[in-house]
Parts: structure tokens; sequence; C-alpha cells
């Protein structure tokens, strides 16, 4: 299918501010990405996304400079990354790596579901899925396959946003269908392999690194191009992560993280315009 995919990965609370700023830098030049065929969101993306559908990119930049009321803050201590670290070196499968994971999420105490998903609703500037194409991430806790849920899916916008930020071992699994469904991103920190048939697609990747049977954001890119695609991958500079803090899932590091992505923005106007295919720098 010809046409724009725009990828945003996974990342946390400082994924959500970064890709937000980048987005609206971008814009600021007259590199609008919000008019993409096909919004693909994972994880701190599936927040951008459903914002980007419903907002300008100002408003949603907006969103993370102001005071983070209604969120939950989260952490993920180096007992639950040890046990990321274990699943990762010993599954040979992305779907392998899900299944162990999701058992760890489903036997792990978190908050009540209920407050979560409260949290997210706090995040959607609308609780209707929008008019254009958004594709949103999770993984199954038993199978550890990948699905992708959109407006034809039967379901609240919020049931898939929360299901596609649930965080193993900090946030409770989701269910929908009868199924408890987990972050997206462990599947993949973007998922880009699912831009496959767009002729032009840009990735937001906060989480650059991949391992194990898990595929990176900049491999997933460079086999949408082989495959014939224009794309490139726009992942956060050291002076961007060194807002991000210690701590991703801490919704106060957002403000500061958008406007390192803004700043950023004007690295990468000239690849992304270029893979986009629109004119020259505007307001």
């Amino acid at each position: 299918m010809a046409g724009r995919a725009l990828v945003l990965g996974g990342g946390g609370s400082s994924g959500i501010g970064w890709m937000a700023g980048v987005l609206y830098g971008l814009g600021e030049t007259g590199v609008d990405l919000s008019d993409a065929d096909v919004v693909i969101g994972t994880s701190a993306g599936s927040t951008v996304g459903a914002q980007l559908r419903a907002a300008t990119l100002k408003e949603v930049y907006e969103r993370q400079l102001a005071v983070p009321e209604g969120e939950i803050p989260g952490r993920l201590g180096a007992g639950l990354l040890l046990r990321y670290a274990w699943a990762t070196v010993t599954s040979r499968t992305p779907e392998a790596y899900g299944r162990k994971i999701g058992r760890m999420a489903l036997a792990a105490r978190t908050p009540h579901g209920a407050a979560r998903r409260a949290a997210i609703e706090t995040r959607l500037v609308s609780p209707e899925w929008p008019d254009r194409a958004l594709r949103i991430t999770a993984v199954d806790t038993v199978t550890g396959g990948l699905r992708v849920f959109d407006q034809d899916s039967g379901l609240p916008l919020a049931d898939a946003v929360a299901a596609s930020c649930a965080v193993p071992g900090v946030w409770p699994p989701v269910t929908i269908e009868d199924r408890r469904w987990i972050d997206g991103g462990i599947h993949s920190p973007a998922n880009a392999q699912l831009a496959e048939g767009y002729d032009r697609v840009v990735v937001l990747a906060p989480i650059t690194l991949g391992g194990g049977p898990l595929v990176s954001p900049a491999a997933q890119t460079r086999r949408l191009v082989e495959r014939g695609a224009r794309a490139v991958v726009v992942s956060p500079s050291p002076e961007a992560r060194q807002t991000f803090g210690r701590n991703p899932l801490d919704p106060s590091v957002r403000a500061g993280a958008a406007r390192a992505g803004r700043e950023q923005a004007a690295a990468h106007v000239g690849e992304v315009r270029d893979v986009w295919g629109v004119g020259g720098a505007g307001g």
C-alpha cells in the first residue's frame, strides 16, 4: 500500500514528552507528521498517537508542559530489570519472551486496574477512536503474541492505550475479550515492522536498543528501506537523554523531555522532510 506511516515507540513518560516535542519542533519548520495516513503507537507511542489524532501539534506539546495531574508514578526497580534481562537472554523469539514476561506480569502486585485506567483517561484528548487510522499494539500474556487494536476492534480507546502502556511488573495487565494484555513494547520497542507496505515511514524511537529476540527500531527501519520504503528513525540525542532522569516512568520528567525533543527536532528536519515528501520550511 502506498502512503505515509508514523511509528511512535515506547519509552515511558519521558518518551511521551520527547516524542511530543520532536513532533512539535518538526511542525514548526513545516514538516507536519500529523497528516500521516496511519499512526502506529506502542506503549508511550500509543498515548502520543491518540493525542495526535485528536489535537494539534501545539496542543499535544503543551499537554506535556502542564502539571501531570491524575498520573500515578511508577518505577522499574533493579529486581524487575533483572527479570527482564533473564527473560531476554533465555528467549529465542519475541513470543517466548512475551510468555515469560506475561507470567511475571500476571503474578506481580500492582496498583488497582481501575486507578490505572483512570490515569490513562486523563491523557486522552478524546475518549473516542479517531476517524484517521490509529493502530495500537499490545501483547497477550498467555501466548506472547502481538495484537494490533484499532477503531474496528470494538473496544474503548482508553482500554487499548492502557493495554499498550501496561508495563509488566509496574502496571496491571488489561482485560480485553477475556484475555490479559501487556505493553506492546514487550514484542518490540517500536514495532516498526507494522509499517511494511507504506512507502514513506518516520519512526520516533525513545528506546533504541534491541537484544535477544527483540529487534531494534534501527534494524526494523533498515528492513523497511531494503523492501523499498523511504524511512528514517529518530532517537533521543545525548542532551535529550539527560532530561529523562533515572526513572522514565516518572510523569514529572515529561516537560523537560518535551522541551528537549522540540530543540532536537532542528537537527532532523532535512532527513525527515526528504522521507515525508514535503516542501521547504514553513511556519
